[in-house]
């Protein structure tokens, strides 16, 4: 095992690289799925295409909001500690720097920026990259990608897929149908079907399976072997979900808004202590499940759930009471830890975990900005009493080398960059273009 692919294994995601090679039997029952909350939608921005500017809120001006989102693209795509790297005319990678390695996670979310500031040859790039190196065109994981490629030795580091990166793929390839159709190089919504069509034609053989549980109506770990299983809070994503149900059109419309509505209920679970925090990795019921590399804890992949719940909230709206009174219990919780001092990892009664997950070679609890962004955009929820004390951490956060040297410019970038976008109402549903 080299030294970079060992790195790779200490990572949250370790047991990826492994992931073609286990199997295993039905997933766990938690019985009777509670009928999800469905509350009015009509003042939601899927439908009124209005979206919340917390900044201006905030009282920064919109030339200056304009300017922190132009700065923090410019920083992870362009600068000198970017994550974005061209390769020929054509291609483009996302690289976690720390790791050596891109990831269907990264180039994703690469892509996901891209559309949202219709940046089209950006796009284009990191998905033909993407097809030309990740996708598998046959096989049992025909359709799916590879979740890790090494970008020194420029090898796969496992075949295996991450479920979190096709939800991505297919969202932000219906998202550039929409915005700029499917006549100008590549065809984003046939490329999002074949993701799609692909999965469904998955029924365990091989111990291949769907992107999601069929039986339980959740995305699961890995959609492969046992991980299939099993699921990871942060890669429940409602919104994106009810994106599939309005724009895929493939036949299987209802069952992503069951998933939706699932994810929900889910995420209540997940995130039902008193913190508002929730486990990386869990059943399907929301109780934690344990990996081979760390006690379950409140760790990396969780910083990603407040976004995506208040994601949900600003596009659909249909969970909203819900909504507000996590991002209570979750702002409250880390502003009784300093908003400017919270760690990163705890145990989800808030207490520090007697294990430190390392990120790449560094293992340390530190105020992440990655956190510091995550935890700011649970504030598009309006928890009471309203308060924009996390938005002004982050807008006086700098992505920048941390006081020990430790620099983080694609994970804690990417979610900074998200977050400004969220925040000053540049991250939108793209709905068709009328042409």
């Amino acid at each position: 095992m080299n030294n970079s692919f060992a790195l790779i294994l200490r990572s949250k995601h370790a047991i990826l690289a492994v992931a073609c090679l286990l199997f295993a039997g039905p997933g766990p029952s938690f019985g009777q799925r509670p009928t999800p909350p469905k509350e009015p939608t009509s003042t939601a921005a899927f439908y009124t295409n209005k979206y919340p500017n917390l900044l201006r809120e905030a009282g920064y001006s919109q030339a200056d909001i304009d300017k922190k989102v132009a700065q923090a693209y410019h920083d992870v795509f362009e600068g000198p500690n970017k994550v974005y790297f061209t390769v020929g005319d054509s291609m483009a990678y996302v690289s976690d720097v720390k790791n050596e390695d891109a990831r269907t996670e990264g180039m994703s979310y690469g892509m996901m920026v891209a559309v949202q500031l219709n940046k089209k040859e950006e796009f284009d790039r990191l998905w033909r990259w993407s097809k030309k190196n990740l996708q598998h065109q046959s096989g049992p994981l025909e359709g799916y990608f590879a979740w890790s490629f090494n970008t020194t030795t420029m090898k796969l580091n496992s075949e295996g897929p991450a479920s979190d990166g096709e939800l991505y793929f297919v969202t932000s390839l219906l998202f550039a149908s929409n915005r700029w159709g499917n006549a100008t190089g590549i065809n984003y919504y046939k490329e999002a079907r074949r993701i799609l069509d692909a999965s469904w034609k998955k029924d365990g053989t091989g111990g291949v399976h769907n992107l999601f549980n069929t039986k339980y109506k959740q995305i699961s770990f890995v959609p492969v072997g046992d991980m299939y299983n099993w699921t990871d809070p942060s890669y429940h994503v409602p919104a994106f979900l009810e994106v599939w149900a309005e724009y895929a059109k493939d036949g299987h419309e209802q069952f992503y808004r069951d998933c939706a509505d699932t994810s929900r209920v889910f995420l209540h679970r997940a995130c039902a202590a008193p913190t508002g925090l929730n486990y990386d990795y869990t059943e399907f019921s929301g109780k934690p499940h344990t990996t081979r590399w760390a006690p379950a804890a409140f760790r990396y992949d969780s910083w990603r759930v407040p976004m995506n719940i208040a994601m949900d909230y600003v596009w659909f709206g249909k969970d909203r009471a819900w909504q507000q009174q996590y991002a209570q219990r979750f702002q409250g919780f880390l502003r009784s830890k300093g908003v400017n001092t919270f760690e990163d990892q705890f145990n989800v009664d808030g207490s520090r975990p007697d294990f430190v997950l390392p990120a790449g070679k560094v293992k340390k609890l530190r105020h992440s900005l990655g956190l510091v962004a995550t935890s700011a955009s649970a504030s598009l929820m309006r928890p009471a009493p309203p308060q924009l004390d996390f938005v002004h951490a982050l807008w006086n956060a700098k992505l920048a080398p941390y006081e020990d040297g430790y620099f983080d410019p694609y994970y804690d970038g990417l979610l900074y960059l998200f977050s400004l976008m969220h925040l000053s109402g540049k991250y939108q549903v793209i709905k068709p273009v009328a042409r």
